[in-house]
């Protein structure tokens, strides 16, 4: 028998319109809603329905994924701590945004004790593997909720793993993001040190595209460093918020992160900058910064 579930998105931005847009092409019957009201109109073509409001979505759909920016923003759309929030009651609700795995341990009991369930499915990944459906998604939550997730967003990902209860997948998230985020600024530092050093930067990169630290992401962010091409994939703003989320977690377990506080120095300084809306490999701008001091 084919799955009559609704699905509910909720938050159509960088990365939640080109996974909504993959649900819906994929014929999934799809219900969305977006502060910009203007961001569900490409979705909407491709055979979603438009709710007036995030409770809207909430009446509509069995299972509610939601890809937005933060904590508050989760509140507010949400409706928590108002009455608006027994809308989740018989709902899956599904938190494929960031967030502290304290956080997310707490909304997982908010929405448990308002009658509804609650799984974590963090992506990694960002504009263009979500527009190719190569998203790798980590599950935490009850098993067969977890089940369910996994068939539901399997048209926007390559790959799902199952990481146990709540909050290990963001806890996982939150690993895979602090490799990330040292990978990229390392190999920012690397372009930079090419061009004050007279490398040729075409020679360097098919050095890097042919060697073993290879990979999808190296490729991508190595094409923008050459090309000065800071279109964003993931912003800068957002790459420090998520570091400076790993960090709180560090911190609270004790556990040391000398590089990663390194990185959030150079991302802070280049959102300072004025640099938040550009792409993370525009963090080489608070290197340039920072050696033009020392001229």
């Amino acid at each position: 028998m084919a799955d009559t579930r609704v699905i509910g998105f909720l938050g159509l931005g960088v990365m939640g319109a080109p996974m909504a847009s993959r649900l819906a092409r994929a014929g999934t019957p799809l219900v969305v809603w977006s502060r910009r009201r203007d961001r569900c109109f490409a979705v909407r073509e491709q055979g979603a329905r438009v709710a007036h409001s995030a409770t809207g979505v909430l009446e509509q759909a069995d299972v509610v994924l939601m890809m937005l920016a933060n904590d508050a923003a989760t509140d507010a759309v949400l409706g928590r701590e108002t009455p608006a929030f027994s809308a989740v009651r018989g709902r899956l609700i599904v938190q494929m945004g960031t967030t502290s795995p304290e956080y997310s341990r707490g909304l997982a009991a908010s929405v448990a004790a308002a009658g509804g369930r609650y799984v974590e499915a963090p992506v990694s990944g960002s504009r263009g593997p979500a527009e190719a459906g190569q998203l790798v998604a980590m599950l935490a939550g009850d098993p067969a909720d977890v089940a369910v997730v996994r068939a539901v967003i399997a048209p926007m990902v390559r790959e799902s793993t199952d990481c146990g209860a709540i909050p290990q997948a963001l806890l996982t998230k939150l690993a895979v993001n602090l490799f990330l985020i040292s990978m990229v600024t390392g190999l920012a530092e690397a372009y930079h040190f090419a061009t004050r050093s007279g490398v040729d930067l075409q020679r360097f990169a098919a050095v890097l595209d042919a060697g073993p630290m290879a990979s999808a992401v190296s490729r991508m962010k190595s094409a923008k460093l050459r090309e000065r091409d800071f279109a964003v994939q993931a912003s800068l703003r957002d790459v420090l918020m998520n570091n400076e989320l790993i960090a709180a977690a560090a911190r609270r377990a004790g556990i040391p992160s000398p590089v990663l506080d390194a990185c959030h120095a150079l991302y802070a300084e280049a959102v300072a900058m004025g640099h938040g809306d550009d792409d993370m490999a525009a963090v080489v701008r608070a290197l340039e910064k920072e050696d033009s001091h020392q001229l």
